[in-house]
């Protein structure tokens, strides 16, 4: 690993995540009451010892810019780095125009790192992986790049995930861009194999590559959709089966880019034992953490008595009285008496008046809830005053765009 650099996609513009999106970047979204989405990924490469990391922003990056800086630098060693790069404009006039594009608007910065193998990385899923391991394999099949592949059902991969298609030694045969039909699995009839939109390259290649791409005016410029298609005919690229360090029975790889997926995995987290545990031990994450007091839980009077079940509640909240179940509480919330919270994600900063009730909703930060505020339980009247899902969630965020105030 001390060869390999790491480059994290972490620009997109997360319209499918609006209005959670509207002042920050889709991967410094809170995720897990004290995490940011982009935690996991890089979590991920310090434990897989991958201690040379660009990231790469674009869209509203100031809290993700402070977050990696003072999260992330304290934890790399002599020579390490996590490195924020914006856009630099220095090959191209324009914002990034896919995937591809905008490694190729760092290349100046990658190709001055030396190292024999980039690794491709996006900023905006939650899984457990081990980048050696697949690092490994990359080397023992000598080859040119390796694509992180995940196993699902054929019906979840329709129109939604690149499919791969290999031989018995793994390597790719064909790849397939969102195919209605998806082919199976040579290993396993019922399933096929989606691209994780992880990669390696041989860094001596993906240079050409990417120079070659920009070049081309038919091109999305995009890994999935231009580069890999382009090129397994020509070089060895091989697929490599994620191996889930999660260590559950089933594997955990979720893309968290829709507010419906995104609050099934933040609940996901509430349950007794939960399918990604954030207490693994041989597994961390890491994070920065503003220092607050511990989380405090008052009354005992039995008409108002402060209590959360089932829920993960950060510090400096307070549960003043009021009920919280199934929910997820950022820092500093405050929960005032009577209050019912069920089924949430309250963000930091939160004030939630007297007699409120919130059901299936998801607060932003710096959101203050009049007293006796209902929430989650009429929607024909909450999609008067608020953005609901397809699914009935409910989403509240303040009138006016916050820019300096912190998470």
């Amino acid at each position: 690993m001390r060869n390999a650099l790491g480059v994290l996609l972490a620009g997109g513009q997360g319209e499918r995540l609006w209005p959670l999106t509207r002042d920050r970047a889709k991967p410094a979204v809170p995720f897990g009451g004290v995490y940011r989405i982009i935690d996991i990924t890089l979590s991920n490469c310090l434990n897989s010892d991958l201690r040379r990391v660009f990231v790469l922003t674009q869209y509203k990056a100031l809290s993700l810019n402070r977050h990696v800086r003072r999260g992330w630098s304290v934890l790399m060693g002599h020579g390490d780095f996590i490195e924020v790069l914006p856009p630099q404009m220095r090959v191209s006039t324009h914002w990034y125009q896919g995937t591809a594009d905008a490694v190729y608007q760092n290349i100046y910065s990658i190709g001055s790192e030396p190292s024999s193998y980039v690794f491709i990385l996006s900023g905006d899923h939650i899984y457990k992986m081990n980048y050696q391991k697949m690092l490994d394999q990359h080397v023992a099949s000598a080859a040119d790049v390796t694509v992180a592949t995940l196993e699902v059902d054929a019906t979840e991969a329709a129109r939604q995930f690149g499919v791969i298609e290999t031989d018995q030694t793994w390597r790719i045969m064909g790849f397939e861009e969102k195919p209605t039909k998806p082919k199976p699995s040579r290993f396993h009839a019922d399933k096929v194999n989606a691209s994780m939109g992880v990669y390696i390259f041989n860094t001596q290649l993906l240079l050409p590559i990417l120079i070659a791409d920009a070049e081309d005016p038919n091109s999305a410029h995009d890994f999935g959709k231009n580069i890999i298609p382009r090129i397994i005919d020509k070089h060895r690229v091989f697929a490599y089966n994620f191996q889930d360090e999660n260590k559950k029975e089933t594997s955990y790889w979720r893309d968290v880019g829709t507010i419906d997926a995104y609050f099934e995995a933040n609940l996901d987290l509430v349950a007794v034992s939960p399918v990604f545990n954030l207490y693994d031990k041989n597994w961390p994450l890491h994070t920065w953490q503003q220092q607050y007091p511990p989380a405090k839980f008052v009354f005992r009077d039995p008409e108002r008595t402060g209590e959360a079940l089932d829920s993960i509640v950060a510090g400096g909240s307070i549960v003043s009285g009021g009920r919280v179940k199934g929910s997820v509480l950022g820092y500093d919330v405050r929960v005032n008496s009577y209050c019912d919270v069920e089924d949430s994600i309250i963000f930091n900063h939160v004030n939630v008046g007297r007699r409120t009730r919130v059901r299936r909703a998801i607060i932003d930060r710096h959101v203050q809830l009049a007293e006796g505020t209902v929430i989650g339980y009429d929607l024909e009247a909450d999609k008067q005053r608020y953005q609901v899902t397809e699914s009935g969630v409910v989403i509240v965020v303040r009138q006016e765009s916050m820019l300096e105030e912190p998470e």
